[in-house]
């Protein structure tokens, strides 16, 4: 297997441990705690690892705009994520931020450059949508220690998450487009996300230093999903065509969905099941779109 692909491959499995990593975590610590933690500690490593690359795009005044907005959408992506996590549960949670991405992310690039929405996406969007009504109604089952009264919040906040990450897609893109590196792209974006989360950090941070385990989860979080990962991305996204990249993350989801039935314990109904499959589905009707390869 190429080392592209092997690197995509232990991105998505690193990205695919947030939820269940973040279940250990007390009730006291808030999920806009581990969002804002993860995104400002993970976000500076970033921009350090990439200083010279980043600083050189934030210098870069023609592409400001974008950048500010691929900093939005990353400073939006981890509160609505984690916090869709912690109502719906990792499973779903997961699932309706990751699978809802990419088609806004259609939309967005439909609503900026004009470019037609296809009949491809008119039937994964159709997909995705029924797969995500699926989950509202089944939904949970009994055993399962997430709430069924927090699902329809959770999807809705989901959405949100797979909003703000189509945000920072598209708006990188651009970036990326105008003649900039991927890593000095990211290390910008993530570092800007940084300034306002930490912000939030230090309004609701306190729990996550109660105890040496609080440190410690919310240290791997930062190091392994965010920091490590985004490394690995990288490389995989530099030598891959943006089809195949797309295809490959839907491992995450996969990933994130078997680690909270194995280690968490949640138990989905099978209309549950169903609408799980069907947004991946969904996802891979639009991923495997012939689409143009941007150089990292």
């Amino acid at each position: 297997m190429p080392t592209a692909v092997w690197a995509l491959v232990v991105s998505c499995v690193l990205w695919g441990t947030t939820g269940t990593a973040a279940s250990f975590f007390p009730a006291a610590v808030s999920p806009l705690a581990i969002g804002a933690s993860t995104m400002t500690l993970g976000g500076a490593l970033l921009f350090v690892a990439s200083r010279r690359a980043a600083l050189g795009v934030i210098r870069d005044r023609a592409v400001r705009g974008w950048l500010v907005a691929a900093a939005l959408g990353m400073v939006a992506y981890p509160l609505s994520f984690y916090a869709s996590m912690d109502l719906a549960g990792v499973a779903i949670g997961n699932v309706v931020s990751l699978g809802s991405g990419p088609l806004f992310a259609a939309m967005l690039e439909w609503r900026v450059t004009r470019v037609r929405l296809t009949g491809r996406w008119m039937l994964s969007a159709g997909i995705a949508i029924a797969g995500m009504a699926l989950l509202v109604v089944g939904g949970h089952g009994e055993g399962s220690p997430v709430a069924p009264s927090g699902i329809p919040a959770g999807v809705a906040l989901g959405l949100l998450a797979g909003a703000g990450y189509a945000l920072f897609t598209f708006a990188s893109g651009t970036v990326i487009r105008a003649g900039h590196s991927g890593r000095g792209t990211m290390g910008a974006a993530f570092g800007l996300a940084a300034v306002p989360l930490a912000g939030v950090l230090l309004v609701v941070g306190a729990p996550l230093l109660a105890s040496p385990t609080t440190v410690g989860i919310a240290l791997y979080l930062a190091v392994g999903p965010m920091f490590l990962a985004y490394l690995f991305f990288a490389v995989g996204v530099r030598a891959l065509a943006s089809s195949t990249v797309t295809v490959i993350t839907l491992l995450e989801p996969l990933v994130a969905t078997v680690l909270a039935v194995l280690i968490v314990g949640e138990r989905l109904e099978p209309l549950g099941w169903i609408g799980l499959v069907l947004i991946l589905v969904g996802v891979s009707v639009l991923s495997t779109a012939r689409q143009p390869r941007l150089e990292a």
